[in-house]
């Protein structure tokens, strides 16, 4: 019984998200694309994308997505219902994503947590602003109160996305994540509070 079960949290998820996948994006006036919901189906799209960014991306991302393992056990948190990931394309080309992980069983059901990622040649041309926002939106969707973001200090151009996405600074913890390199780093939590609807 565990496959439909699984399949009516995921459903359940999704049904609760009002904005309607795939929608047009614009970068400029050259480049246009979408952005939809992302499947199991998409692991090896996932990959590819992962193994394509630099080495400095790849030090600080919370789960060593360029590991096929590790992106098929974001496929099953697909599947449940625990993730919702945006993927952006231009083309045929993966630009970017964004991930939303939540749990709503535990004493942080109303949190959220934000991943987000873009590929270099896709950087300061608002999309990571396009993305964060679609996930700003579904978290409002599904009732949640919070968005956590979690980086290194070292990442001055994520804190610095954060920031202006009107993210602010909760806690520096120490020492408390460790790299692909083996060295560790301090942690920055930052937090956006998600507006009601009527706000």
């Amino acid at each position: 019984m565990a496959a439909p079960v699984i399949a009516e949290q995921r459903y359940e998820t999704i049904v609760r998200i009002q904005r309607h996948y795939p929608r047009p994006i614009r970068l400029d006036e050259h480049t246009e694309g979408s952005i939809r919901l992302m499947t199991p189906a998409d692991t090896h799209r996932i990959l590819v994308f992962a193994r394509s960014l630099p080495e400095e991306d790849l030090l600080f991302l919370r789960m060593d997505i360029t590991k096929l393992n590790v992106v098929m056990q974001w496929g099953q948190n697909l599947k449940e219902g625990r993730t919702v990931t945006l993927l952006a394309e231009v083309g045929n080309e993966l630009a970017g994503y964004a991930s939303l992980h939540h749990n709503e069983v535990t004493w942080q059901r109303h949190l959220g947590e934000i991943r987000l990622q873009v590929a270099p040649r896709y950087r300061s041309r608002g999309l990571g602003r396009t993305l964060a926002e679609e996930i700003f939106a579904i978290a409002r969707d599904l009732g949640l109160r919070k968005i956590v973001a979690h980086m290194t200090p070292d990442q001055k151009g994520a804190v610095a996305t954060f920031t202006r996405l009107g993210f602010h600074t909760e806690a520096l913890l120490h020492d408390f994540v460790i790299d692909r390199a083996n060295q560790t780093h301090d942690l920055l939590v930052m937090t956006y509070d998600v507006p009601k609807a009527s706000e």
